[in-house]
């Protein structure tokens, strides 16, 4: 196994009405201000700011209502730290327009595959860029989904985005690959993707995970979504000494201590 001290936590800000997890709790104001409080506190490296939900069968939003969910935000967010913040949006606009507002990140769960404008917008400013897989939309991904070998042809996946990336004026050092746990994947892709980490980061890019509260951690151990942090920070844990570069996720401080321990075990 191989573990990096510099693990970083990305903590999650899902300012929308039906995350599944979280979904309602950061429309007001005063509730983001005291989470992304709460975060910085807590040791966090990166703040990950989405206005549109992907979880399965989510409905997508107009462009006007996620750039007034997310824009006001990152706003915040600027006044209170000059921590690195990511914008997670599959639009050109949204992401444009945050970039503008502060944000350092794009992180696109399409793969930049949504949005044709999408490449432009990455290809002419120096942001890194985090490429997400996922099998089918938000919309379909969670139906049957199916694979001869997950691992396998989620490197395929990257390196077909990596070499197009590279083609368009987006370099490899710019790029953060996200295998997309829960996004097409079964209970057993899931974990496929958690013990091959290592093989991920052979490609050469930081390699993010997100697997905070999710459904999988609930089939596992038979546990609500609100009561999956713990579990949570086993597999934050266990993501690091495998190698993981990013863990995305809603509870920092559980976090923070995985990282640590996983450093201290490493």
């Amino acid at each position: 196994m191989e573990q990096t001290s510099k693990t970083r936590v990305m903590g999650i800000l899902n300012i929308t009405p039906d995350s599944f997890s979280d979904g309602g709790r950061l429309l007001d104001p005063d509730a983001v201000r005291l989470l992304v409080a709460e975060m910085i506190d807590a040791g966090v490296d990166i703040l990950d700011v989405g206005g549109e939900s992907t979880r399965p069968f989510a409905e997508p939003v107009s462009l006007d209502e996620e750039l007034s969910r997310v824009i006001p935000v990152i706003e915040l967010i600027r006044e209170l730290t000059g921590l690195p913040v990511s914008i997670d949006t599959t639009k050109a606009e949204v992401a444009r327009a945050a970039l503008a507002a502060g944000a350092d990140i794009v992180n696109d769960v399409s793969g930049l595959r949504h949005d044709p404008g999408m490449i432009g917008l990455v290809a002419g400013c120096d942001c890194p860029l985090v490429v997400m897989h996922m099998q089918g939309t938000p919309g379909t991904m969670q139906v049957e989904p199916r694979y001869d070998d997950v691992v396998a042809e989620i490197e395929d996946f990257f390196r077909e985005r990596l070499s197009w990336l590279s083609d368009r004026g987006v370099a490899r050092d710019r790029v953060i690959l996200d295998p997309g746990i829960g996004f097409g994947k079964t209970l057993e892709h899931n974990l496929s993707i958690l013990r091959n980490i290592d093989s991920f980061r052979s490609l050469g890019c930081p390699v993010l995970i997100g697997h905070s509260r999710k459904s999988f951690i609930g089939t596992i151990l038979d546990l609500a979504v609100d009561r999956r942090d713990c579990a949570t920070a086993m597999v934050s844990l266990y993501s690091a000494l495998r190698g993981a570069d990013i863990l995305r996720v809603h509870n920092v401080e559980m976090t923070r201590q995985a990282v640590a321990l996983a450093a201290a075990l490493a």
